[in-house]
């Protein structure tokens, strides 16, 4: 079993910037793909990142592309999300979740959900000034 902690949330500014942490431990697997979703009040949860097993694909959905930037510490069993440029429109809540699969150690998905097995409790960000 994985299990995923995420941190670094917070009330931001319009351009500010952040850093989410998602915490794993208890895998058994050599690789997991680790991936970034948010879910704003409202609306479905969406994909906004992901980064591979091995660490050397990581992908972005449109909407943060050149603001987002996702990496790992292996030493650490800790995947980061950093956001710079923040919006309004970035305010939600953001979950880390971790697959397993295969298909998923030199590649990744940013949806559909269910491509993930194992999900963090979510941490709140929220751009406002």
């Amino acid at each position: 079993q994985l299990q995923l902690v995420e941190s670094g949330g917070g009330l931001v500014q319009p351009g500010g910037s952040l850093r989410l942490s998602c915490a794993s431990s208890g895998s058994t697997a050599d690789y997991y793909a680790i991936g970034w979703f948010r879910q704003a009040p409202g609306k479905e949860r969406e994909g906004v990142s992901c980064i591979s097993g091995t660490g050397s694909r990581a992908n972005y959905v449109e909407s943060v592309k050149g603001r987002f930037t996702i990496s790992r510490d292996e030493a650490k069993n800790t995947v980061y999300l950093q956001m710079n440029s923040l919006k309004p429109e970035d305010t939600a809540v953001y979950y880390c979740a971790g697959s397993i699969s295969v298909m998923h150690v030199n590649d990744c998905p940013t949806g559909p959900l269910n491509e993930y097995d194992y999900w963090g409790q979510g941490t709140q960000v929220t751009v406002s000034s």
